[in-house]
């Protein structure tokens, strides 16, 4: 098993920035990959970016592209997103995940783990 915990998230204005951190837990040895996804209020839960856990490689969403860059410090079992240029559609609760396996980045089904969600609200 893996425990995930995000934090970070909070009320930012439009074009600022915040840092969100995923702590994992637990048998972290078994963790393939991470990512991070956001859901707003009605909506589905949609991806936002992937990282391998033993690699630099890298996967983001087209919506959050250039604004966004995920990282990972595996020394701290820690999983990064640093969020710039915030806009107001941002604004959702965001959730890190974990995957054992490979298979798509970008739905969140092959995905193992999750965390509780962080909300981060950006006002205009």
């Amino acid at each position: 098993q893996v425990q995930l915990v995000e934090s970070g998230g909070g009320l930012v204005q439009a074009g600022g920035s915040l840092r969100l951190s995923c702590a994992a837990s637990g048998r972290t040895s078994s963790i393939y990959a991470m990512g991070w996804f956001r859901q707003a209020p009605g909506k589905e839960r949609e991806f936002v970016a992937s990282i391998y856990w033993s690699g630099s490689s890298a996967e983001y969403a087209e919506s959050v592209k250039g604004r966004v860059t995920i990282s990972r410090d595996n020394a701290k079992n820690t999983m990064y997103l640093q969020m710039n240029s915030l806009k107001p559609e941002d604004t959702a609760v965001y959730y890190c995940a974990a995957k054992v396996r490979g298979g798509s980045y970008y739905s969140p089904s092959p995905y193992d783990y999750w965390g509780q969600g962080t909300q981060v609200t950006v006002s205009s």
